[in-house]
């Protein structure tokens, strides 16, 4: 019950933080900001699923829409299924920026304190890169090799790196956690489409009959985007590196985080010189990119939730 002053006047109810409530006048609104985030969330990794059943149908089926007998235009091909599949996504991504900005304003905080939000971030700018790369490249047979990974890691986020929304700890109060760590995330999620753009330009050299974007075409969606996401990372381990030498006393102490981001910055280099040069384009470039990703992969997961460093995430159970 809430305390009423010496005037008479009711105490202001004291408000938990995190929660993401707010006292106006000693009412408590009835919901949490916080639990929008998580249902948001919820509800866009479910569009997510729903949109690459849409991408399947639409790389697996093959009807057509009936011409005139005697018409001079080729049948168009009738991707009904592809275009609600890119609607889907388009909602999808939507609700997924809405939960990390509703997660923010719940914890009071940059929402990338924990590991459920920098996953987070992670797929959310994975989508956002996918969508970017739709609607430029003729690619949408990629969706649901695109959708597959994003959606499982959501999954996996919801249920195994989960956190409640809360302040993060003294030493993660600086300003280099909205410079380090979003620019790490933002360079994540971008080389996650290259990276499947490679896998599936491998998968088709060695398979040609498969119904998957042209070569070519991979090829340049895998360099362009890798372009992007390069520097990103660059520039968020130089960043990592001012940070620990500011925290620490060290630019570099050998921690599994910055061991795994440094063989991952030297893979997506030896790309990016490989795609540039005659002989190392095609095939082995495009394993070097692959290499590349299964790297940030490995980081993401192994070195997070095995090994022991002073990059570990709390939250986990």
């Amino acid at each position: 019950m809430p305390e009423r002053g010496r005037h008479g006047q009711v105490a202001a109810c004291p408000v938990p933080p995190g929660t993401g409530r707010r006292n106006y006048g000693g009412l408590i609104l009835g919901f949490t900001v916080a639990t929008i985030s998580d249902w948001s969330f919820l509800t866009a990794t479910g569009i997510y699923l729903l949109a690459m059943v849409f991408a399947t149908v639409s790389s697996s089926a093959n009807t057509r829409i009936p011409v005139a007998v005697g018409a001079l235009e080729p049948p168009l091909r009738d991707d009904r299924a592809g275009r609600m599949g890119l609607a889907l996504t388009w909602l999808g991504f939507g609700l997924h920026a809405a939960a990390v900005v509703a997660r923010g304003i719940a914890a009071h905080r940059w929402p990338l304190g924990n590991l459920y939000e920098y996953v987070m971030v992670i797929t959310l700018v994975a989508t956002g890169g996918w969508l970017i790369v739709a609607s430029r490249f003729p690619v949408r047979h990629m969706a649901v090799w695109v959708l597959l990974p994003v959606a499982g890691l959501m999954v996996l986020d919801g249920k195994v790196f989960y956190a409640q929304a809360a302040p993060v700890s003294p030493a993660l109060q600086s300003y280099w956690l909205i410079i380090h760590v979003t620019t790490a995330a933002a360079a994540t999620g971008a080389l996650v489409v290259p990276g499947i753009a490679s896998v599936l330009y491998l998968v088709r050299a060695a398979r040609p009959h498969l119904k998957l974007p042209p070569s070519e075409t991979l090829d340049r969606v895998a360099y362009r985007a890798t372009i992007i996401g390069f520097p990103l990372f660059t520039f968020a381990v130089i960043c990592g590196a001012v940070w620990a030498e500011s925290a620490w006393g060290r630019f570099w102490g050998w921690d599994p985080k910055e061991v795994t981001s440094f063989v991952a910055w030297v893979m997506y280099a030896a790309y990016l010189h490989a795609r540039a040069t005659a002989g190392w384009r095609g095939v082995r470039a495009a394993v070097l990119n692959v290499l590349g990703l299964a790297v940030l992969v490995f980081n993401l997961t192994f070195v997070n939730l095995v090994t022991s460093g002073m990059h570990s995430y709390t939250g986990l159970n």
